[in-house]
């Protein structure tokens, strides 16, 4: 059995918020169209967790969700190169985390959200998520 896996997805609210996640209850992550993200959402799999991140306006992580469908191909894109996965909702944090707060600790000074800023889908260690649903609570 493989390792849970954890990850950290962007989207700009305007596009598609954690407040539609909670309201659909599940959504084909699709649109990606950077090769790194792409690769990240081919190595996802069910029961994985994600922290859903509002990447514009207060930027910050508003949420967990979950992998419920490992990757498969794209519906908005006719090229089979590019993967889509599906997530749910699992619970928004009581209290968001910014990305100034994640910024100024130490622990997170080394995640892709702070060396890659415009990576869509990134991974995360247990200890990063776990520091940041922390945070959130």
């Amino acid at each position: 059995m493989e390792k849970k896996k954890y990850w950290l997805v962007k989207q700009e609210p305007e596009a598609y918020s954690w407040s539609d996640l909670l309201r659909d209850g599940k959504v084909v992550w699709d649109g990606v169209r950077n090769y790194q993200a792409r690769n990240h959402l081919n190595e996802m799999a069910v029961g994985d967790a994600v922290l859903f991140y509002h990447s514009v306006g207060p930027r910050e992580v508003v949420g967990v969700a979950e992998v419920t469908r490992n990757a498969f191909p794209d519906p908005t894109s006719d090229d089979q190169r590019w993967v889509a996965v599906e997530l749910k909702p699992v619970k928004p944090l009581k209290n968001p985390v910014s990305l100034d707060q994640i910024k100024k600790d130490p622990a997170l000074a080394d995640i892709a959200l702070v060396r890659q800023s415009r990576l869509s889908v990134m991974p995360l260690k247990k200890t990063e998520f776990d520091r940041i649903c922390r945070a959130g609570t």
